[in-house]
């Protein structure tokens, strides 16, 4: 459902039930597109709060990763990534 045009990674999920999504080049960060994302019934946690210790503000990869749960029905993930597609498509341009 990502667009090729977008700049994206999955980080290896070594058999857990999330994964981490890294979108290089987005123009917000991670929190602002939960924001944008809750508000339309799709929920992934912020990079942000998974680099403990370290200087997130400073460092934009924190700001460019998301934690999304796969252990959902096959039909919410569809219609999740379809929604998390536009919404990237929307903050990388």
């Amino acid at each position: 459902a990502l667009p090729d045009e977008i700049s994206w990674r999955v980080h290896s999920y070594n058999g857990s039930y999330f994964f981490w999504l890294w979108v290089d080049g987005i123009k917000i960060t991670s929190k602002q597109l939960y924001d944008r994302l809750k508000k339309r019934g799709v929920i992934v946690v912020p990079g942000e709060y998974f680099f403990a210790g370290q200087d997130v503000d400073s460092w934009r990869h924190a700001h460019q990763c998301l934690r999304i749960n796969f252990a959902r029905p096959e039909n919410e993930l569809e219609e999740g990534f379809s929604v998390l597609a536009e919404e990237l498509v929307k903050a990388t341009t």
